[in-house]
Formats: structure tokens, sequence, C-alpha cells
């Protein structure tokens, strides 16, 4: 299969043209082929979203451990650009957990592929669990690891508070196997720092649910900001604010932001009353993201497609924004040798869209999803 005529953006993030030869799901050669294919003059290829924090969307969730919630996700996803993503637990019994990663051991997705598993927890502070199931948050266990990992080698990344619990080697444990992450947390700045210093590499929805940074103490932000390690943002205009938005891609420059949605089942669905980790959470008219009945945050409804376009509206540069819902998340979780840019080898997952960066179509592994 040949793509004629393509406007893309290459393994550097450059725009560049040229035809791209498809053999097996993979990109075989970029050049100029005397051979027919399909004309994509007028279209604008960009490498498929990856979202490596995700827990539903489209009326599944993750956390239900069935192919059928799993098929829908990976329905969901495709049609917003997102060609490969994380699925993501929420703290929760070790039974529970268990059959989870058990159950997308063999899964083989429709559309989007389940690159990983995301373990949003259980290692997490009570004080900072937010929607999180608080009956359920315990300390950092090596054993209760290797048993999941035993049960699904495809286990990428799992977040902890550092100061919940002593955690120095499991981190040094955790992150030989997976990227092992700061969030849901309360620990300061001297406790965070020891953690990166121990294998901690990346930051759980930063500002969310952690220490903030101030001007008498650095907190969680701070430190990971401060830092070489990647942060993950959720970029729907409620859960940050764009000024701060704008000031964090300036210090995290254009290959540490990880842009993740962090939605649930409820993203794409519209209003209505859902469930999350075992908890109701609601959907407002025009609300913009999921709340417990409270008012309190629980989760988003965004995709990372509307994301990046809202950090195209906020000023953020073109390559930076792209890189942060591709390469970036897919380098966070070491997939970036085959997924995350368009490049001879990898994967051939594309999102095409229109002048006005609208999607048109997408590919996952050559074929249209």
């Amino acid at each position: 299969m040949i793509l004629k005529n393509c406007v893309f953006y290459n393994e550097v993030f450059e725009k560049d043209f040229g035809d791209i030869k498809i053999e097996n799901g993979r990109i075989a050669e970029i050049g100029f082929f005397n051979e027919d294919g399909t004309d994509m003059n007028g279209r604008t290829l960009l490498p498929g979203f990856v979202d490596i924090h995700i827990h539903g969307g489209g009326g599944g969730d993750f956390s239900d451990g069935t192919a059928e919630a799993l098929d829908k996700i990976s329905a969901y996803l495709a049609k917003r650009g997102v060609t490969s993503f994380c699925g993501t637990t929420m703290t929760l019994p070790h039974g529970r957990l268990l059959e989870i990663v058990k159950a997308a051991q063999n899964y083989s997705a429709p559309k989007s592929k389940l690159v990983g598993i995301n373990l949003e927890g259980p290692y997490i502070a009570y004080a900072k669990k937010g929607a999180q199931n608080g009956e359920y948050v315990r300390p950092c266990s090596i054993s209760e690891l290797e048993e999941l990992t035993a049960a699904n080698s495809k286990i990428k990344l799992i977040t902890i508070a550092p100061e919940a619990s002593d955690c120095d080697e499991f981190i040094r444990h955790a992150s030989k196997k997976m990227t092992v992450s700061v969030g849901h947390s309360e620990a300061d700045e001297k406790q965070c720092r020891r953690a990166i210093d121990c294998g901690i590499s990346h930051a759980t929805h930063l500002f969310n649910a952690m220490t903030p940074m101030t001007h008498r103490s650095a907190g969680i932000v701070g430190a990971a900001l401060d830092s070489d390690i990647t942060c993950e943002l959720i970029c729907d205009g409620a859960h940050i604010c764009p000024t701060v938005i704008k000031n964090t891609f300036k210090i995290l420059g254009e290959n540490r932001a990880c842009v993740i949605s962090d939605s649930m089942r409820a993203a794409g669905l519209g209003e209505g009353e859902f469930e999350l980790g075992g908890q109701t959470v609601y959907v407002r008219e025009n609300g913009s993201t999921a709340v417990l009945a409270d008012g309190t945050i629980a989760a988003s409804i965004t995709n990372l497609f509307d994301e990046f376009k809202n950090l195209l509206g906020w000023g953020i540069d073109f390559k930076a924004a792209l890189k942060s819902c591709t390469i970036n998340p897919a380098k966070a979780i070491g997939e970036d040798k085959n997924i995350g840019s368009i490049a001879v080898g990898k994967c051939a997952d594309f999102i095409v869209t229109d002048d006005k960066m609208n999607i048109q179509e997408v590919y996952i592994n050559g074929k249209l999803a």
C-alpha cells in the first residue's frame, strides 16, 4: 500500500512531503515511488496520538475488565485520532486488579491499540485520593506488584505517593520494570526529590492531586518542573488554567510534556450519571468534566485531539504540542521504537486532517480505522 503526495510531519516533527509505503502494518519506505497509490493531496498526516492515562470512553471502562469494555474504548479513541493507549486502573482491591490485568493480557484491539497498562494506585496518599476509593489505599508492595506483572507483562506505568509508605526499595525495584510516577501525593519537595533519585521518572497529571508550588514551598510541582522527568498534563481547560499550561510548556520544553486525557467512560456520551472506580460521578449539562456529588472533579471527558487543538488555540508551539501528544508519551512508556512518530519501521498510524486541522481519516497499522 502506498499513500501518495503526503504532507506529513516527519520523525523530527518538521513538515515534509513525499510518498509513504506501508507493508505489514508498518512504514516500509518514505520517498517518491512510481507505483500507484492513494492520493493524499490537500490533506496532512500527523502521527497517531498516544494516550498513556485513560480510564475509559464511549461507555467502556478499563476497570470493567471485559473485552466488551475495551472494544468500546478502542472504537471511541480511533474516531478521535488516538491510535494507541494505556488502559488505566483505579485504586481497587488486589483481587480485582488481578482480574483486570489478566483480562487485558491477550486482548487484541479492533481499532485503537492497547499498548500497555497504567496502574493509577493503589499506593497513593489518602488525603490526595481525589475520586479514588480510599477504602483500598494501601502501602507499596513489591510482592503485589510482582503478582500483577506475572499476570500481565504489559504494565508500563504505576503511580505512587512516595511519602505514604517506606517506598525507596519499591521504587528501585519497580523502575527496572516500568515507569514509576509521582502522584496523588502530599510529598514535599525533599521527599519528591528523594523519590526521583530512587527512580521515579514521571509525574501523574501535574498540578492535580499533589502538593502545589508556592513562593515559599516548591512541593511536587516545583520539584518535578525543576528536574528532567516527564510530566502529564490534562489540557481540557478545566483541570489546569490555560495560562498555567502556557507557562508550564515554557519550562518543560518540547520533550517533557505528555498530554493525557484521564477520561472515563462518560467521554463522548454527554450528560448523565456514571460509575468510576465504584463511585457515582456526574456529567452535568454542558459540563467539561465528570464530578462527584459534592462537585469535586473526578475525571475528564476530553480526548487528546481536542486537547491538541486547545493547545494550538492557547498559542503553544505546534511542534511542542504535537510531540506532547505523540512521541513524548510513547517514550514515557518505552514504546517509542514502535509508535509516536512517522518514521521507517514504525507502525503506520496516522491522523489525516484537512487544512483546518479537522480529522478526515485515521489509519491504524496501515488500515482505515
